[in-house]
């Protein structure tokens, strides 16, 4: 169980959740000092805003916390996540019911979160008994994998290298039973994975492509293909510094396909799992790989090279085209791959692209119910054209700067064509700010809604 859940207990301080519309009510079931105190400190129920209730003793009586009212047009269920920045050290519990309780609970778990690999935990201890009817479990799962993804996003490039995401794949499987092995360096080459190693190989430190497998042979294939660019300078079409500034996170797509195989085998989930990260640095040396180089692929199309910072698009193409191979059930990559996606739906919204309708209906309900927002574009074949190139069967991006998320997406399709299904996420693994819940840094997206598509269809 993770430690933000603690065990049922007498001492746990309750927290009352208030609207506007709520609040007569709520206040006239406190203490006559309780509701002196509310009016001297001038609190109000609106969203968002708390109040520490002080004790006879001078501990803590409770927290009083104002969510929106039922019938507000927009409700956030994670507002609660707010509240372990800004409550003392203790347990809690919550003395009436959220909006969305286990919602509620997730987020005030996800909002325990801290990054302390390089500076002292402030070692205030935060801890919430879960409510009853809720699995606490299960979110124990869901939090241990956002958690390891928001760990490996936010170590810089310095301490997250092939290498190190490698480690990490290694010390997953080692927990769950998993089989791992990788292609390192100029077995790249040797294996057929010549657009990993074109991308890889001006670093220092050598690419690879890491396989986790683990489940029952006879269960449905399923595989998550996740983008692992630990650093992303742009290679020789070189980023300018803002764009560079964060690229330590160009590794999300890998590390949230980690989480979710996390909370996949942690739960038993009846498939065969396959994870592949083709792990790599994109770097500047004289053995980068050049603006016009043309590269085979494993699928055996040849690529232009039209830019050199789109190299995420490039390691997936030869991951997709194994995975392809075994003809999974389901097939799912994740990447960090445009800021096209960016510029169309913002920090929040990653796009995904699929060409089946009952995955896309499945994802679409389900990024909602698990406020894990994702928004479909199109895998719109038109644009397919934008991709010619007349040395070779395919560019790697569009001489247009038009629709560069679902060009990216379109470049992608054409390395999966036996699989029963297949969607794309083009994630951005970043909080820009802080958000309740949602601390600044690296974030896990998509995730958490297709754990529950899983779940839902292998539970």
């Amino acid at each position: 169980m993770h430690p933000v859940f603690a065990a049922p207990a007498a001492s746990a301080v309750p927290i009352t959740f208030v609207t506007a519309s709520s609040w007569a009510g709520q206040k006239d079931k406190l203490d006559a000092p309780a509701r002196a105190f509310a009016d001297a400190a001038g609190f109000e129920p609106k969203a968002g805003r708390h109040l520490l209730l002080p004790a006879t003793d001078g501990g803590l009586a409770g927290i009083l916390f104002g969510l929106e009212d039922a019938d507000a047009s927009f409700k956030d269920p994670f507002l609660p996540g707010s509240l372990p920045s800004q409550l003392p050290a203790g347990t809690y519990r919550f003395a009436n019911a959220p909006h969305d309780a286990r919602l509620a609970t997730l987020a005030f778990a996800l909002g325990a979160y801290k990054f302390t690999r390089y500076r002292k935990p402030d070692n205030k201890e935060i801890r919430l008994v879960a409510s009853d009817g809720v699995d606490a479990a299960d979110l124990s799962r869901i939090v241990e994998g956002v958690t390891l993804a928001r760990d490996l996003v936010n170590t810089p490039a310095n301490d997250m290298g092939p290498a190190e995401l490698h480690e990490a794949a290694r010390l997953l499987a080692e927990r769950h039973g998993a089989w791992l092995e990788a292609v390192v360096g100029e077995n790249l080459l040797i294996q057929n994975f010549p657009l990993i190693h074109a991308v890889g190989r001006a670093s220092s430190r050598p690419p690879r492509l890491i396989d986790l497998r683990w489940g029952d042979k006879v269960h449905p294939k399923v595989t998550l293909v996740g983008k692992g660019v630990c650093f992303d300078t742009g290679g020789l079409d070189l980023k300018p510094e803002s764009a560079m500034l964060i690229m330590k996170k160009d590794m999300g797509g890998a590390a949230a396909t980690l989480a979710l195989a996390h909370m996949i085998m942690d739960r038993g989930l009846k498939v065969r799992l396959r994870v592949l990260i083709p792990a790599v640095e994109n770097a500047v040396s004289g053995s980068a790989f050049r603006p016009l180089d043309v590269y085979p692929s494993r699928k055996g199309l040849n690529v232009e090279i039209g830019n050199t910072d789109a190299e995420g698009r490039l390691v997936l193409a030869d991951a997709l085209a194994l995975a392809d191979e075994e003809e999974p059930e389901l097939l799912i990559d994740m990447g960090t791959l445009t800021g096209a996606a960016r510029v169309a739906l913002g920090p929040e919204l990653p796009p995904f692209y699929t060409s089946d309708e009952k995955l896309a209906a499945d994802v679409d309900r389900l990024a909602k119910s698990e406020r894990d927002p994702v928004w479909r574009l199109p895998l719109w074949p038109p644009y397919d054209s934008m991709l010619d190139s007349k040395v070779a069967d395919v560019n790697n991006v569009s001489a247009s700067s038009f629709a560069g998320s679902i060009t990216c997406a379109l470049f992608l399709q054409r390395f999966v064509s036996k699989a029963k299904a297949w969607a794309h996420f083009d994630v951005y693994a970043w909080n820009p700010s802080t958000k309740p819940a949602r601390p600044e840094g690296g974030e896990c997206q998509a995730a958490r809604l297709l754990y529950a598509l899983l779940a839902q269809r292998y539970g």
